[in-house]
């Protein structure tokens, strides 16, 4: 059984003071279920205090980003080994906020799938559709070039230790969320693509669904058999509504 992961992308949101508030919660209320991860991605200025506050706990914690350098003359930007040394297991790369706002292609993406590999990183790569593509009927020709871009630059052994999140662009902080059958039809296309290129591997990997996942409709996504858990937005900025999809994780093992 693969288990679930339950990740709590926080964007730009927090203050000490919130963030304090907010783990208390979450540490407090998270599932003694081994096969539930719990994982959290705070802003970066927060990454080291979060560290604290979970530490001990079975809560695990990422990054929202990552340089696809390892050091030198980026201003602003963050390498692997940084994020390593501030206590990170897990990094989001090419979420669709990225790719669209801060023009991140699909090969900028793979170097820094590469890039958190070797810095012993965790990546979770992010894929998913506009709603125009999606209308157009591109949805799997669109998740083949952005997973394939990956695909050819580390080769199917650098999925070992990876999670990959389907998110239709469409579908986050819309509050339209897409069925548990459309998402379970790309999560399937996805696993099916890995299987041409290592079925174990494939088999292994944890397939997360993002796109206005609450705690009312987790049950029904993950319920699904290649959703592997959620990559979940404005509900982790809420430790009762994140709990909530834990929960729902929870009661499918």
């Amino acid at each position: 059984m693969r288990g679930y992961l339950v990740a709590g992308n926080w964007k730009m949101n927090g203050s000490f003071d919130a963030n304090r508030a907010l783990v208390a919660g979450i540490v407090g209320g998270a599932p003694a279920d081994v096969d539930v991860q719990l994982l959290v991605c705070p802003p970066f200025p927060y990454i080291s205090s979060v560290g604290k506050l979970i530490e001990g706990s079975p809560v695990q914690l990422g990054a929202q980003n990552v340089s696809e350098h390892s050091s030198g003359a980026f201003t602003g930007e963050t390498a692997g080994s940084m994020l390593r040394d501030v206590g990170c297991d897990f990094v989001i790369v090419g979420h669709s906020e990225r790719r669209a706002i801060m023009g991140e292609t699909s090969s900028i993406v793979a170097d820094k799938f590469k890039a958190a590999l070797s810095a012993g990183l965790k990546p979770i790569l992010c894929v998913g559709e506009t709603l125009e593509q999606r209308e157009s009927g591109q949805t799997k020709a669109v998740i083949d070039e952005q997973l394939t871009a990956v695909l050819d630059a580390v080769g199917i052994d650098g999925f070992e230790d990876a999670v990959i999140a389907y998110e239709p662009v469409w579908a986050i902080g819309t509050g339209v969320t897409a069925s548990p059958e459309q998402a379970q039809e790309v999560h399937r296309h996805i696993r099916e693509l890995l299987e041409s290129r290592d079925a174990g591997v494939a088999e292994k990997i944890k397939i997360l669904y993002g796109g206005s996942v609450k705690g009312d409709n987790a049950a029904g996504l993950f319920s699904n058999p290649d959703i592997d858990g959620g990559l979940i937005g404005g509900a982790s900025l809420k430790s009762d509504d994140f709990l909530a999809i834990a929960e729902a994780a929870t009661s499918l093992c």
